[in-house]
């Protein structure tokens, strides 16, 4: 496939042991790569390989990776710490002796802090390793799901620059008809003002010629057509070509629109004009679909 779009969405899931998790890789259009990772405390390693995927994947276009994972809750996890307990105890015991305080309860002492504790959950190394491996691999295939709605869009996208570039080649097709005739509109204008200038056109057929024929070196748009067509050319190349053209096609687009303003300046009748105007849309339409273009 050829061309490749930089919008897309993909989704992944995946589980280790207690924790399951989901992978959400999306993009769309920039300049260059940026590649952002969103992941759950204690993972960070996982930011390196969500960049280091992006990067081998794409060239550009904004990456967003996030990774979403929950640990399942563990039976008897929960425990009283009794030294815990026993210190509050030796603490309070001054002071339930002096009649100062009551004796404690028992929910007055599990509502104290450090005496009711959630058992330690966390992942020895090995365990962790393999957890932050499987989560790798998850990320990798949204990365690979990512660029496949990528190509798909390219593929969408392949179609409507193919159909914008025939349509400008054949306003370049129609503009060099057009701009057959300009010389002689040029004459018959030069002759039209002399005449209303002079009245008298007896002895002006020769500086008529000349003042014609130096209008017609200026309002030339032949160097114009021929940098269009091979512009054409160069479009369906990049259309055909696998790989990251959206710059080179963006830069191509910019060159169209240089060409087609230059020829409607030099135009000196109303049907190359309106080819010239019309080029224009044309041409800023094929600027848009670019822009999606990786």
């Amino acid at each position: 496939m050829a061309l490749s779009g930089m919008t897309g969405f993909a989704r992944e899931e995946g589980g280790e042991g207690a924790w399951t998790w989901a992978v959400e890789a999306r993009s769309v259009n920039g300049r260059n790569l940026e590649a952002r990772f969103r992941g759950p405390p204690g993972f960070d390693a996982l930011e390196r390989a969500a960049r280091e995927g992006a990067q081998a994947r794409f060239q550009r276009g904004q990456i967003t990776i996030g990774l979403q994972a929950r640990r399942a809750e563990t039976a008897g996890a929960v425990r009283v710490n009794l030294d815990q307990v026993e210190r509050y105890l030796a603490l309070l015991a001054p002071l339930v002796e002096a009649g100062r305080a009551a004796p404690p309860a028992a929910d007055g002492l599990l509502a104290l802090r450090g005496v009711v504790e959630t058992a330690d959950e966390t992942d020895d190394a090995e365990a962790k390793a393999g957890i932050e491996a499987a989560m790798a691999a998850s990320i990798a295939r949204a990365l690979d799901g990512l660029r496949a709605a990528r190509r798909d869009e390219g593929a969408s996208l392949s179609p409507v620059l193919t159909g914008l570039v025939d349509r400008i080649g054949a306003l370049v097709a129609g503009a060099e008809g057009e701009a057959a005739a300009q010389p002689a509109a040029l004459k018959e204008r030069l002759v039209k003002r002399m005449s209303e200038l002079t009245g008298d056109m007896a002895g002006l057929e020769d500086r008529i010629v000349q003042e014609a024929a130096m209008l017609a070196v200026k309002a030339d748009v032949r160097e114009e057509l021929d940098r269009l067509a091979g512009h054409v050319g160069a479009a369906r190349t990049l259309i055909a070509t696998d790989g990251a053209v959206g710059r080179k096609f963006d830069f191509l687009a910019q060159e169209f629109m240089r060409e087609a303003n230059t020829l409607c300046s030099k135009s000196a009748t109303a049907a190359l004009t309106a080819t010239g105007l019309e080029l224009k849309a044309v041409i800023e339409q094929l600027r848009e679909q670019v822009q999606n273009v990786e």
